[in-house]
């Protein structure tokens, strides 16, 4: 579960080598939650963490690929006058 908190926290981060970091820690996590699940018998957690782990795979190659970002005002912000 710590390294589950730690992937969470580094995937906050503006950096994006620190967040493709985080990624890779949170597929460490589903591996060691699929580990704990076998051992357990628990099946309905390791399809969860399959499919977590695949979509942090995905996030990766987001991340690396740059995706745009959109910067299209929400309606708080232009409310607010706050420009972001």
């Amino acid at each position: 579960m710590a390294v589950t908190l730690v992937a969470a926290f580094l995937v906050g981060a503006r950096h994006a080598r620190k967040r493709v970091i985080g990624f890779w820690t949170f597929i460490l996590s589903n591996v060691l939650w699929i580990v704990w699940g076998v051992h357990d018998e628990a099946w309905a957690l390791i399809a969860l963490q399959a499919g977590l782990a695949a979509m942090n795979v995905r996030a990766i190659f987001r991340n690396e690929q740059g995706d745009p970002v959109d910067d299209t005002p929400t309606r708080r912000s232009r409310e607010s006058g706050n420009p972001y």
